[in-house]
This record gives C-alpha cells, sequence and structure tokens, in this order.
C-alpha cells in the first residue's frame, strides 16, 4: 500500500513546478488511505515534498475538508448561512443532530455519519441545501434528510438531487480531490431552473452585460497576444513565470540590494 501511495503523490507531484504547490492534493491522498490527516500521513507529506511536519500541519489545521480525527463514510453538511437558515436550515441541523444523537464534527458510533453545520453550500437558488461528501442534496427537510442519513446508514446507494448518479464515500471522494477522476464528474445536470432563472429573465428583456472599455478599443486582445507570444507566453495567458521544475523558493538573503551587491555582505552603516 505505501509502494501504491508514493506511486500516486509522484503523480501529483509532478503537476507542479515546485513540490510545496502538490501539499493540497497530497493531503487528500493520504484522507483516501487512512481516512483522516493521521499522524503518519503528515510525516508521509512532509518526506514527499522535503517539509517540515510543521509546515504540513499548518495547512492540514487550517482548512475544513481535512479531517485531523477520525471522520465517517459520509460527512453530512447541513447550510446554515443567511439563505438556508431562514429556508430551515437551521431547524434541519438540529432535528438531525438530535436524531443521530451527534453534534457538529461529530460521528456516529457507527462510524457511518460525520455531522457538520456548513457556512455556505454555495447552492442559495436551492436553499435549503444539505450535502453529502460534497454533492448536492437540494430543497432539503428535516424529515427527508433524516431519511437520506438513515439510509447513509443502512448502506443504501444513494443519488444526490444533481451531479452524478451516486454518492461515494469519504475516502472515494478524498481520492478524486487528489486529482484521480472516478469516471462520475460528467453524470448529471450540473445547473437546473434555479440557476438559470437570471439567464432567462435577461432573455427575455433582453438584457446584455455593458461593453467594457477593452471591448471598445478595437485591436487590443491582438496586441496583448502578439506581445505575449513575442515574450513567450500562450495567447490568453497571465504574464507571470514558472519558476524552473521543484526549484526551491528564494530566499530573502539570495536577492541583491540597491548597487548590486547581494544581501548580507553589505557592512553595517553603508
Amino acid at each position: 500500500m505505501l509502494e501504491a501511495l508514493r506511486a500516486d503523490a509522484a503523480q501529483i507531484v509532478a503537476r507542479y513546478p515546485q513540490k510545496r504547490s502538490a501539499l493540497l492534493p497530497l493531503l487528500h491522498l493520504v484522507q483516501s488511505v487512512d481516512g483522516y490527516v493521521t499522524g503518519r500521513g503528515v510525516q508521509f507529506c512532509a518526506e514527499q515534498l522535503e517539509l517540515t511536519t510543521a509546515e504540513v500541519s499548518g495547512v492540514a489545521t487550517f482548512y475544513t475538508q481535512y479531517k485531523r480525527h477520525p471522520n465517517g463514510d459520509y460527512t453530512v453538511g447541513v447550510c446554515t448561512n443567511t439563505l438556508c437558515a431562514v429556508m430551515g436550515g437551521d431547524q434541519i441541523f438540529e432535528e438531525v443532530s438530535e436524531h443521530l444523537g451527534v453534534g457538529h464534527d461529530e460521528t456516529t458510533e457507527d462510524g457511518r455519519i460525520t455531522l457538520e453545520r456548513v457556512e455556505c453550500n454555495a447552492a442559495c437558488d436551492y436553499a435549503p441545501v444539505v450535502m453529502v461528501n460534497w454533492e448536492f442534496f437540494d430543497q432539503q427537510t428535516p424529515d427527508s434528510t433524516k431519511q437520506l442519513v438513515d439510509r447513509l446508514r443502512a448502506g443504501e446507494e444513494v443519488a444526490p438531487t444533481r451531479g452524478p448518479s451516486r454518492v461515494c464515500s469519504f475516502k472515494q471522494i478524498s481520492r478524486v480531490l487528489a486529482g484521480f477522476p472516478d469516471g462520475l464528474a460528467d453524470e448529471g445536470p450540473g445547473a437546473g431552473g434555479p440557476s438559470l432563472e437570471g439567464l432567462r429573465v435577461a432573455e427575455e428583456h433582453g438584457w446584455t452585460a455593458p461593453v467594457s472599455q477593452k471591448d471598445e478599443q478595437p485591436g487590443t486582445d491582438q496586441e496583448a497576444t502578439a506581445e505575449g507570444r513575442a515574450g513567450g507566453l500562450s495567447a490568453g495567458r497571465h504574464t507571470s513565470v514558472n519558476a524552473p521544475t521543484n526549484e526551491p523558493d528564494e530566499k530573502p538573503g539570495d536577492a541583491e540590494v540597491g548597487d548590486g551587491t547581494p544581501a548580507g555582505e553589505k557592512e553595517d552603516g553603508q
């Protein structure tokens, strides 16, 4: 298993010009094996990316998608941000919490469900929204959500309102977030009627976006494209340049000062 993990990690690291940039997907990869970011997972990431364990832990403890204690097979996130809350999100959380006997970021005794109170599921047009391993369950009620968690605990296959035909386990979705597709990304609709209502109204009234100053200046895009190509950049790309492959970051003491003298070689007072 460790050799397979190292092989997967090598694929992830190879995507980035600097090793440390691979830390986020590598933490997801660790979760796909252990189910959360374990101590050995932190050590593994540090070794692969030539970082300290403190640097890895600092990232793992910052983002809520990384779990630092055993997580359930299914993370059920109930949105309680403003719109979902007033549409019933708070009531959903309270009733489901009582139904499962767990609170925020707690896991049922059978290890099946971890319940979370989520600030925003980015689906206000379908409020109130519940997510299971980041798949949408739209316009939920306390009863429908309790039925949902009961089905998950019973081992039944559950399909989200939008998206793929089934909900994957936490370990499976962690592998997807690490960058290894499961073939389900293009299944089902991503946007429905409520999401497209604004577009429908705009077309009905003939509304269009205002023309920008850039659009009013002929040749601007062509000139920028030509300038970019002259500098070795692809059309449409930003002007920043990637560092050489897996080169370490520049250290403050490596920079030159004022007259070109390397920092550190100036004497005090000069």
